[in-house]
């Protein structure tokens, strides 16, 4: 809730010409870490899974994909670049999932994506968008790792 207040205090000083607030918990080290700008925020990529063309019923294979999308998801979160990632429930859409990739441009996303199983094989396609949010957005993935009772 606070970021949200201190988001919006930065757009209506902005807009009012009025004098920025200094943040008092501004924290330089972490700053570089995450790679924020002034505003605390970044660039990154939101891609949105939806199922893909083929349309094949070899459960054998199927799995296999799906089974390699799921190593490939940790391996990106290994290495930094999936910082959310999670499935939508039955929709109209054919919308499956979604990931927020740490990348700033989504030439750099397709290239992480073409390295997943299940969108190399056409079960999944991706719709790409660049999308600027909080550079901290990555710092709830080591508090998710202590909650979780049963992998996924």
């Amino acid at each position: 809730m606070k970021s949200i207040l201190v988001i919006g205090a930065v757009l209506i000083a902005s807009i009012s010409g009025t004098a920025q607030t200094k943040n008092p918990h501004y924290d330089s080290v972490l700053v570089k870490k995450l790679g924020a700008d002034d505003y605390g925020m970044k660039k990154y990529v939101f891609v949105i899974l939806k199922t893909g063309n083929n349309k094949t019923t070899d459960k054998k294979f199927i799995d296999s994909c799906f089974a390699g999308h799921m190593t490939n998801m940790g391996r990106l979160t290994d290495a930094k670049k999936l910082v959310v990632a999670g499935p939508f429930g039955k929709n109209e859409k054919s919308f499956r999932g979604l990931f927020i990739l740490n990348v700033t441009s989504p030439e750099e996303a397709q290239k992480l994506l073409d390295t997943d199983p299940a969108i190399k094989a056409n079960l999944l396609a991706a719709e790409l968008y660049p999308w600027y949010g909080s550079a901290a957005l990555s710092e709830y993935l080591d508090a998710h790792d202590k909650i979780w009772k049963t992998q996924p």
